[in-house]
């Protein structure tokens, strides 16, 4: 258990340290950086490469090996983030909606959307 809780510490730190980052590039030039590049164009452009994303990640799982899976969702998840800081979010508020539904039936949890 002890595992478990360093590496969920781990996890969060480094969430936070990506969040922080990505919030320092809404303020650099879009050439000096690829996020920020991705910011200036805006949340279609963004949204379109989660799309890419999600897909590789979809290929990686049917076709690829587990590091090429673990490398695509990487991509993934790391595009959401860039998506949640363009609108002024964090992975805290992902990770309190999670915490929110954590014991909850799937299927409870989607007929309390209403």
């Amino acid at each position: 258990m002890v595992a478990s809780e360093e590496s969920s510490s781990a996890a969060s730190e480094v969430l936070s340290a990506i969040a922080r980052i990505l919030e320092e590039r809404k303020s650099a030039a879009p050439e000096s950086s690829y996020v920020a590049g991705l910011y200036a164009k805006g949340s279609e452009a963004i949204s379109k490469k989660i799309g890419e994303e999600a897909v590789e990640t979809i290929i990686a799982a049917h076709n690829g090996s587990a590091e090429q899976l673990i490398h695509e969702t990487a991509d993934l998840w790391f595009h959401s983030m860039v998506m949640l800081a363009h609108h002024g979010l964090s992975p805290e508020a992902v990770i309190r909606e999670l915490q929110r539904r954590f014991g909850v039936s799937g299927l409870q949890e989607k007929q309390s959307r209403g």
